[in-house]
């Protein structure tokens, strides 16, 4: 049981860790700061929070647990904001796409006290943002992946896989490094693909009527690109690194899939079409590899 939890960002993500808290009897005070004073209100309207704050440091003050729900790009800022209030007997998590760049942040900025910030990134969400769609559902099932560091203290790392676990998530450890190259394969990537591919149409002089031809295959391979572009933008440029190397593997494989349509090759075609086919009828969310 935490005291108090300070959480900074009451949107979709934060606001249903705070719902998650709050039903599973993990929290007896959640104080919330958000940067637009409106998103505050309506989450303490909504019963998300119990009091608004009115900066990101007082929402800090008097907690034992603290959340950082904002975008990527805004760590380092955030962390510099709240810095002179954290101590080392708090937990300081985060719910970014990426790792490796907030980590950092947290080195820079949080100095002595890194310890006890333990990284996290739970692998849900919706395509829609904003706290009206908080859901205290919304983590129940998934995977969270924690990405500690070399002074990230031990008993803080125990109450954080504790707590997401005590919510309803299965927890994994990751160095952070690795978490940001395997999700630029497998979330980073194709949220971009979703994206090109519907600028691409768009940009066609007969993309409305095309679009008004588009069935169940349009919309399942493209569902993600109605995602936050803000969000998505913040999380593109912080992983960019590994986004290109996966993006030169995947125009390789692409690149060899249109040489065989355009020579005719249906052996070939199928034989890599197979492949995928299998793989990704054989995978299942969040299982363990073999």
């Amino acid at each position: 049981m935490f005291e108090q939890l300070g959480l900074i960002g009451c949107g979709l993500m934060g606001g249903s860790f705070a719902l998650a808290m709050k039903r599973a009897g993990l929290v007896k005070r959640v104080v919330g700061y958000s940067k637009s004073p409106s998103t505050t209100e309506r989450a303490r309207q909504m019963g998300v929070i119990d009091v608004e704050a009115p900066s990101a440091l007082l929402a800090v003050s008097g907690a034992d647990l603290v959340l950082l729900a904002v975008p990527v790009s805004a760590s380092e800022a955030t962390f510099k904001a709240i810095r002179h209030l954290i101590t080392s007997n708090m937990l300081v998590m985060d719910v970014g796409s990426t790792k490796r760049d907030v980590v950092d942040a947290a080195r820079k900025v949080l100095r002595d006290n890194v310890g006890c910030f333990v990284p996290a990134h739970p692998i849900a969400g919706k395509e829609v943002s904003g706290v009206e769609h908080a859901d205290a559902d919304l983590y129940t099932g998934k995977q969270v992946i924690l990405t500690p560091i070399e002074k990230t203290q031990v008993g803080h790392l125990k109450k954080a896989t504790d707590l997401w676990e005590a919510i309803g998530c299965h927890v994994q450890q990751m160095a952070p490094e690795a978490h940001d190259a395997a999700f630029a394969a497998v979330s980073h990537l194709p949220h971009l693909l979703a994206f090109a591919l519907v600028h691409a149409i768009n940009n066609q002089p007969q993309g409305k009527e095309f679009l008004g031809l588009a069935g169940p295959g349009f919309r399942d391979s493209t569902r993600i690109a109605a995602s936050d572009p803000k969000m998505w933008r913040d999380v593109l440029l912080a992983n960019r690194h590994e986004l290109v190397e996966q993006a030169k593997m995947f125009s390789r494989s692409l690149h060899n899939m249109l040489i065989a349509a355009e020579q005719g090759d249906g052996e070939k075609l199928e034989a890599m079409i197979t492949l995928a086919s299998e793989s990704r009828a054989h995978w299942r969310m969040g299982q363990k590899p073999k």
